[in-house]
């Protein structure tokens, strides 16, 4: 299972986005629907799904959070043909955010917002990869110069995980501030990760639009990484917690899926009353009667 997962939150669309991109991309498909019902969004439904080997989440609750370009997914393409195709595909009724072309860092790159407000990268990359998809994320506003204190932060907690700043701002690139993230990867729990600052004036931050599901083994991991990462308070509901950087996490059991199934007329309000998951209270409402 993967350890990280993006969720992606849309007002009605879901469904919609995820048949989408099972179409568009290759090594793509739909794993589950499910629905969480009497949710304070209503009736909710929750879509698993699959891009180019790399799993989602999406959830159909409410014109709550709009997405925006602060986090996006690079697309990687082995050939600039499977660039220009993506591209193609995503631009149907897409904002185009920089232009499709050749660039320093790629002979063949562009990044646009689809139909669903999804930010992609799609780029050529060169040399061996085996991770399709990679999530960047865009430090701007207040907290803009602070992404390399956010890959080492992240890089400090996670397992199987490193930082690297892999080019900086120079002189004469004002508005960004010399020295500060140009690009940076960096890895979590062995899953790829991009970040960069951008001192642009931008009118998005990071929301719970697009946020980071961690599935956890058990309550000890849960505890664990709900301690490091929860720095807002007002934020924490249902396993959801906000970083000191913005980004939202939801820190979940790994089998959530099974432990909301065994009687969801129970466990969804007892999930719905929790701020932190706590697996023997989910447990022991499923077993009521």
């Amino acid at each position: 299972m993967q350890k990280i997962i993006p969720h992606l939150w849309f007002d009605k669309e879901a469904r919609e986005a995820a048949e989408f991109y099972a179409a568009v991309f290759d090594n793509s498909k739909i794993n589950f629907m499910t629905t969480l019902h009497d949710t304070p969004s209503g009736d909710a439904e929750i879509i698993g799904f699959t891009i180019m080997g790399y799993d989602f989440m999406a959830i159909s609750a409410g014109p709550y959070f709009k997405i925006n370009p602060s986090i996006s997914f690079h697309a990687r393409c082995r050939t600039v043909e499977e660039v220009d195709r993506l591209w193609e595909k995503l631009a149907a009724g897409g904002t185009v955010m920089m232009e499709l072309g050749e660039h320093p860092f790629s002979k063949r790159y562009g990044w646009i917002e689809d139909k669903f407000g999804v930010s992609w990268q799609v780029i050529y990359t060169e040399g061996d990869f085996k991770q399709r998809i990679l999530p960047a994320l865009m430090f701007v506003g207040d907290v803009c110069g602070r992404a390399e204190q956010a890959i080492n932060f992240y890089a400090s907690i996670f397992h199987d995980a490193k930082a690297d700043v892999l080019a900086r701002y120079g002189k004469g690139e004002e508005p960004d501030r010399e020295g500060t993230v140009k690009y940076a990867h960096f890895i979590l729990e062995g899953q790829e990760f991009g970040a960069m600052d951008s001192a642009y004036k931008h009118d998005f931050s990071f929301n719970e639009a697009v946020s980071f599901v961690v599935n956890c083994k058990d309550q000890g991991e849960i505890d664990y990484f709900w301690d490091k990462l929860s720095a807002v308070p007002a934020a924490e509901q249902c396993g959801w917690v906000k970083d000191k950087y913005g980004v939202s996490w939801q820190i979940l059991p790994a089998n959530m899926d099974e432990l909301m199934g065994k009687n969801p007329e129970k466990t969804t309000p007892a999930m719905l009353k929790m701020k932190k998951i706590i697996i023997a209270d989910l447990e022991k409402a499923g077993k009521d009667e």
